[in-house]
């Protein structure tokens, strides 16, 4: 059993990641406490899918420092070039589809379908229309339950 610890090396790459999740969790809870304290019937505001994100990124740092301390932090694979360009494709194309005032939903749709094509799925229309699916619903939740503004295009007029 002494062997198995000693083979164990602390990886100084996990304590940076898990600073970097950390300080990431810190900046969206900065922005969080910005936001004000604005309600809704439900009792839950703007900032709620912030805090959200914040201690889920808390979480993930506390999980990585556990991990790095145990001796648990995995090597990484090697990267696949393509597919990282396609979901950097994707992120550009969600930036270019919102600043010509395609919408939210639109924006949404050709990123989910450029990053489903990413990790290697080869359906790119039907992964469109589950990205305009899920665009819509996120929309409304964000829109209608959430009191958030997101950006407008022809489709989101609609509603």
């Amino acid at each position: 059993m002494t062997q198995q610890k000693e083979d164990r090396r602390i990886a100084p790459v996990g304590f940076v990641i898990a600073a970097g999740l950390l300080v990431l969790a810190a900046f969206v809870a900065k922005d969080a406490v910005g936001m004000g304290a604005v309600s809704s019937y439900a009792g839950i505001g703007p900032s709620a899918a912030s805090w959200a994100v914040a201690a889920g990124l808390g979480l993930l740092a506390a999980g990585t420092l556990v991990s790095t301390l145990r001796g648990e932090v995995p090597t990484p694979e090697p990267s696949d070039r393509a597919a990282v360009l396609t979901i950097v494709a994707g992120i550009a194309a969600m930036i270019a589809t919102i600043s010509a005032g395609g919408g939210f939903i639109p924006a949404m749709a050709l990123l989910f379908g450029l990053t489903a094509r990413g990790f290697g799925r080869r359906a790119l229309a039907t992964d469109l229309g589950i990205g305009v699916m899920l665009g819509l619903i996120v929309y409304l939740g964000f829109t209608k339950l959430l009191a958030l503004s997101l950006p407008q295009g022809p489709i989101e007029r609609l509603f």
